[in-house]
């Protein structure tokens, strides 16, 4: 990173419980210089909780981007996205659907949704890197993004 970028890093929300993938996903951010701060949520109870700002998550940031599994623990990651969409505070974060279902109905649901973008794993990184560098439009000018 450039000494001379200002603002702060990208506050990413990561729902996913595979390990595997989410290691995945954040060796792609780093291999691509995304300057960003993350938190990895293992399932949709914990997510909500992160994303609502209750319990032990209270304090927690808005995230400027939710990068989201479908297929979660206790909490559907479908479940997860029509309480975001149809919160007034987190409808306008970018959604990210990272998710190895092939069911044409998860994506025209998430379609129905408004979601950002619906990436099949396994991603691959340069069209996931791309995808993460066109959704700056969203972001507030104080975010940090690499020159592209």
């Amino acid at each position: 990173m450039k000494s001379d970028m200002v603002g702060r890093p990208m506050e990413i929300a990561l729902i996913e419980d595979s390990l595997l993938q989410a290691r995945l996903t954040i060796e792609a951010l780093r291999r691509g210089e995304i300057h960003h701060r993350m938190t990895l949520l293992r399932d949709g109870e914990e997510a909500l909780a992160f994303l609502f700002r209750r319990g032990i998550f209270a304090r927690a940031p808005t995230p400027d981007l939710i990068l989201l599994d479908l297929r979660l623990p206790k909490v559907d990651g479908l479940d997860v996205l029509e309480r975001v969409k149809g919160s007034r505070d987190l409808r306008r974060v970018p959604v990210v659907i990272t998710t190895s279902s092939q069911d044409e109905l998860d994506r025209l649901r998430c379609q129905a949704l408004d979601v950002e973008a619906y990436v099949t794993k396994p991603i691959d990184l340069e069209k996931f890197l791309t995808l993460v560098r066109e959704l700056k439009r969203f972001w507030r000018d104080d975010v940090i993004l690499p020159n592209v």
